[in-house]
C-alpha cells in the first residue's frame, strides 16, 4: 500500500481538535502541534495533548509557546482582569463576539503549522475549527481558512503545496461527539473548560457547549465537572 501523506494536526487538547485528529488519522500520517499561549488552563490542555498523542502513538510532536498573547491581553482566556462569563448569554443567537475570543489567535497557530509543515514535508494542516455551533469566533469561519490557504500558497516555496483541512467546521457539536465515538476518539482525555484544571466548571461557554453536545448525542460525557448546568 502507498504511504499515507503527512499532515500537521493542530491539537489543543479539546474535543473538536481530538475528533479532527481521529478523522485525519484515517488518511494521513500524523504530526501533532500544540500551542501554549498563557491560557488559564494551559497545563491541563498540555496534559490532554500528551495523552491524545500517546493514544495515537504520534512520534512527531511540537509544542510552541506564544507568550505575547498574555502580554497583549484583550481576552478572558489570557487576561486575569477579564472574568470568564458563566451566564450563557454569549451562546444566544446574535450575542456578538464573546470576551473569550483571543484576537486573531488562529493565524498564529496556522503560521507555526505552516512553517513546520514545510520543513517536514507535510501536505496538509488539520484544524478542528467549528463555525456552526460554537461561540461565534471570527477566525473559525470557512472563508477565513480559504483566505489563509491562499496566503500559504503565495508565501511558501513554489514546490510547496499545503492544504488546510477543516473536517468538523460545518458540524454541530453533537455531531462531533457522535463522529468521535464512531472513530474511537479518546474523548475521555479531552479538556474544554476555560477556567479550571482539576474538574471542569460546567458553567463557562465552552463547558455549556460540551455538555449540550453530549446530551444531544445521547452519550455520557466522560470527564468530571464541579457542577453541570442544564444544557
Amino acid at each position: 500500500m502507498p504511504e499515507k501523506p503527512k499532515s500537521v494536526v493542530l491539537l489543543s487538547g479539546g474535543m473538536d481538535s481530538c475528533v479532527c485528529a481521529a478523522i485525519a488519522n484515517q488518511t494521513h500520517q500524523l504530526a501533532f502541534l500544540h500551542a501554549s499561549y498563557g491560557q488559564l488552563t494551559e497545563a491541563r490542555e498540555h496534559r490532554a495533548f500528551r495523552q491524545i498523542a500517546d493514544h495515537y502513538n504520534v512520534r512527531e510532536r511540537l509544542v510552541i509557546r506564544l507568550d505575547s498573547f498574555a502580554k497583549i491581553g484583550g481576552s478572558a482566556l489570557t487576561d486575569s482582569r477579564i472574568g470568564v462569563p458563566e451566564s450563557g448569554e454569549a451562546l444566544a443567537p446574535h450575542a456578538g463576539i464573546p470576551v473569550t475570543y483571543v484576537p486573531f489567535r488562529n493565524a498564529h497557530f496556522l503560521s507555526a503549522a505552516t512553517t513546520w509543515a514545510e520543513v517536514i514535508g507535510a501536505s496538509a494542516i488539520f484544524i478542528g475549527a467549528v463555525a456552526e455551533d460554537s461561540s461565534g469566533y471570527p477566525d473559525c469561519r470557512p472563508e477565513y481558512y480559504r483566505a489563509f490557504e491562499e496566503v500559504i500558497r503565495i508565501g511558501t516555496r513554489p514546490e510547496t503545496h499545503i492544504e488546510i483541512i477543516t473536517p468538523v467546521i460545518a458540524m454541530r457539536k453533537s455531531e462531533i461527539v457522535r463522529r468521535g465515538a464512531e472513530l474511537g476518539a479518546p474523548l475521555q482525555f479531552t479538556w474544554s473548560c476555560y477556567q479550571f484544571e482539576d474538574a471542569a466548571c460546567g458553567a463557562c461557554d465552552s463547558c455549556r457547549l460540551r455538555l449540550r453536545a453530549f446530551a444531544e448525542a445521547g452519550i455520557p460525557d466522560p470527564i468530571a465537572y464541579r457542577t453541570r448546568v442544564a444544557p
